[in-house]
């Protein structure tokens, strides 16, 4: 297997891996978060923060009062950003496509996912790869994968997260070409 088989192979199986897997591959680190909450919030730890060692990728979570709660969003979190962050290679020309993307494209080259669906992460990182790997082109990268540049813009707009890491990655697109 060579690197880039390797990094599309990691991402995806991280991508893939249950809650416990995931958590079980990062450290954890629980702290007290400021804000409302009252006395509770303020004398127990249950801000949590992951950082899953193999990616290098960290998420917080400290909106809740509850430490399990805290670690549920932290999780999902940093599922949705190892998605967007880690880009693996992709061929326009011959997409391999994970079979989590084809249970969800939809007759006449639909593309039908929510957000809170479990393989939003994996398929939101499919989408990103196509899309780097056709330099930007909507047009492309929805060709490469099998639905219409309606339906690859709806599903990328569908998530704000989602549509920022799109931005960023054509700003620093733009600031490597200038």
């Amino acid at each position: 297997m060579n690197k880039s088989t390797n990094t599309l192979f990691e991402r995806n199986s991280w991508l893939r891996a249950s809650d416990a897997e995931l958590l079980q591959q990062s450290r954890q680190v629980h702290y007290r978060a400021s804000g409302p909450g009252g006395q509770h919030r303020n004398k127990v730890e249950t801000a949590v923060k992951l950082h899953h060692a193999p990616s290098g990728v960290s998420a917080h979570a400290a909106e809740s009062r509850s430490q399990e709660e805290n670690r549920r969003h932290a999780t999902r979190r940093l599922r949705e950003r190892i998605a967007f962050e880690i880009r693996a290679p992709f061929d326009p020309n011959h997409p391999e496509l994970p079979p989590e993307l084809a249970a969800h494209l939809g007759p006449r080259a639909s593309l039908s996912v929510n957000a809170k669906n479990q393989n939003f992460p994996l398929i939101a990182a499919t989408a990103l790869d196509a899309l780097a790997a056709c330099d930007g082109s909507y047009a492309e990268a929805a060709q490469a994968l099998g639905v219409t540049t309606s339906q690859l813009l709806r599903f990328l707009k569908s998530d704000r997260e989602l549509w920022r890491a799109v931005s960023e990655s054509f700003a620093r697109k733009r600031a490597t070409d200038a």
